[in-house]
């Protein structure tokens, strides 16, 4: 049987298929690989109103892997900061939803992003900005793997130690392939656990697909973190949850056909059965 997250989670995928049947192709693979950890931050860790999103005392998340904003954008419809018919307007013309991030679209954003690197320094100025207010609150980053090739993320990695930054956590989606192939092959990250802990970090490593044990990681990185910034290493799959993603190799960007769509939604609604 499946948990109360696991559950969360799986109706997240469902609500992302409704919006790649409807655009007929997007971001699956690594919109789905953070599906876990969205449900763990909006199921359980995180503090936040749908009904006031501006609201100062709340939590933040930014999405610097912005191209996985579909993900996001389930999540907060299926937690009810916008109906969830506006799903199926993803990367149409007009809409609120864009391809990626966008604070001034979407109620729920809390920064936009989408040029890969940006998010990892935005994120630390919002935790610089609530720790100079003094405000009970923290932000949490989702960063790809990818995208820790980028200069910038080492930048901000060595500001947040040096600001004690004990209001900020990050996660890193290390699913180990990026837009034109495996991570390992193009810019190898590994070891980035030992990386981020040299450079000041509290450090910890997971199975990224199971938001269970992401809940038991914030936990510990609270208790533990002392004066340092965490990084959470996920160790996810690329696709997570819908196996014949899971499967294609170069599943970064995909097309969906409708009867794609219909077929992973049956498959994962059996899950909740």
């Amino acid at each position: 049987m499946q948990s109360q997250l696991k559950k969360f989670a799986t109706e997240i995928r469902i609500a992302q298929m409704e919006e790649f049947k409807a655009r007929g192709f997007g971001h699956i693979g690594g919109a789905l690989s953070i599906t876990d950890c969205l449900a763990a931050l909006y199921g359980e860790i995180m503090k936040y109103d749908p009904k006031n999103p501006q609201w100062e005392d709340r939590d933040r998340l930014v999405m610097s892997k912005g191209h996985a904003g579909p993900a996001l954008y389930a999540t907060l419809a299926l937690k009810g900061y916008f109906p969830m018919e506006m799903l199926k307007t993803l990367n149409q013309n007009g809409t609120h939803l864009p391809s990626h991030c966008d604070k001034n679209l979407t109620p729920g954003i809390d920064m936009t992003t989408g040029s890969l690197g940006q998010g990892a320094s935005t994120a630390a100025g919002l935790a610089l900005g609530l720790k100079a207010q003094k405000k009970d609150a923290r932000v949490y980053l989702i960063l790809g793997d990818g995208e820790s090739q980028e200069g910038q993320v080492w930048e901000m990695a060595l500001f947040a130690p040096q600001h004690k930054l004990n209001n900020f956590i990050a996660f890193l989606d290390n699913n180990k392939r990026q837009l034109d192939g495996y991570t390992a092959d193009i810019c190898n990250i590994e070891p980035i656990d030992e990386k981020f802990k040299a450079f000041g970090w509290y450090t910890l490593r997971i199975d990224g697909n199971d938001p269970d044990k992401i809940v038991e990681a914030v936990n510990d990185a609270k208790a533990n973190q002392g004066d340092k910034p965490a990084m959470i290493i996920l160790d996810t799959v690329k696709g997570a949850g819908v196996k014949a993603v899971e499967e294609t190799k170069l599943n970064h960007h995909l097309n969906v056909t409708a009867e794609d769509a219909d077929a992973y939604i049956a498959a994962l609604k059996a899950e909740l059965e």
